[in-house]
């Protein structure tokens, strides 16, 4: 890493404020029937390393794979002022019923093309041509720092420890320049 690079990131925010939005229509309708909090191993994966890493998770919900609910997610966490990094797992494939990169690229007002791209290759050192089925962005708006990420128990753990946690603050930190 260039000496350049190592400054910016020594100057970026240290402690980040997260919110995660598991987009699972089966796990959104579990959860009401049950009227309780419902366990989800990606979503409780993502929360143990944001927390282990001396975060803070602000806010975890479960979504339906539905573009107004994902908007209103969207929308709703750019009016939270202490909010960092948001993180849509799940909703990422290329079935008809998942629509969460279509509904979170154009609300983005720059996308972070690398990170899709790091992403699958990282995947593909794990399993192989099966990798070009991820669907993975990130990309700010507001100041704030946007990742949509697969929802498998794998995939999470990928994303958050190789890619998120090391470059969230670094991407905050210049999202935030000049604002």
């Amino acid at each position: 890493m260039s000496e350049i690079s190592n400054h910016h990131k020594e100057q970026a925010q240290k402690k980040l404020c997260f919110a995660i939005y598991i987009c699972s229509t089966s796990r959104y309708y579990r959860q009401m029937e049950k009227n309780e909090p419902l366990l989800d191993l990606g979503g409780d994966i993502i929360q143990e390393l944001i927390q282990t890493a001396g975060h803070v998770v602000m806010y975890k919900e479960i979504l339906l794979d539905d573009k107004a609910m994902i908007t209103k997610a969207f929308r709703d966490s750019l009016a939270i002022g202490d909010l960092d990094v948001v993180i849509f797992s799940g909703g990422t494939g290329i079935a008809p019923a998942d629509v969460t990169i279509e509904t979170v690229s154009p609300l983005l007002e720059k996308t972070l093309p690398g990170f899709g791209e790091f992403f699958r290759q990282i995947s593909f050192n794990d399993i192989g041509s099966a990798a070009v089925l991820s669907c993975a962005i990130a990309g700010v708006a507001a100041g704030k720092a946007f990742f949509c990420i697969p929802g498998s128990p794998n995939a999470v753990k990928t994303a958050v420890e190789k890619l998120i946690l090391p470059e969230a603050p670094h991407i905050i930190k210049h999202a935030r320049e000049h604002q």
